[in-house]
């Protein structure tokens, strides 16, 4: 007569546990998503109801991951409107939306090497305005 082997014994418990885990990560996962998507429409809210402050605010990574991929902006001047896509921003994903406003210049109102600033209005998940035509620095409008 023989006994029960470790692996026959243990094995549904050990089983268990392992899909146990495998839906505790996906429900993490799913509530650090949920979370993200919370943060950036309150910052997003902020921004359009109040127009700031635009600190803190949450960083490209959780606006992305929250499912909101694309950045509204207006011009200071000409008050010409933009929306932007987050992934194709060229920034490590931890930089907060804020950082951001420095380096975005409005195309429309360029004068040789001076363009005007813009502001930031809110996050979406979709496009909801026409981008601006990208053209080369170089290239006649």
């Amino acid at each position: 007569m023989s006994t029960k082997s470790r692996e026959v014994i243990w094995s549904g418990r050990i089983l268990g546990a392992e899909i146990s885990a495998k839906h505790a990560r996906e429900e993490a996962k799913k509530a650090v998503r949920e979370a993200d998507r919370a943060e950036a429409e309150a910052w997003s809210v902020r921004m359009e109801g109040y127009g700031g402050p635009s600190q803190p605010s949450p960083t490209i990574g959780q606006c992305l991951n929250g499912g909101m991929g694309w950045l509204e902006v207006e011009c200071n001047r000409c008050k010409a409107r933009a929306s932007l896509p987050l992934d194709a921003i060229r920034r490590p994903r931890d930089t907060p939306i804020w950082k951001l406003e420095a380096s975005l210049k409005c195309r429309s109102c360029r004068k040789g090497r001076s363009a005007p600033p813009v502001h930031m209005i809110k996050l979406t998940a979709t496009q909801s305005i026409t981008p601006y035509k990208w053209v080369h620095p170089t290239e006649e409008r």
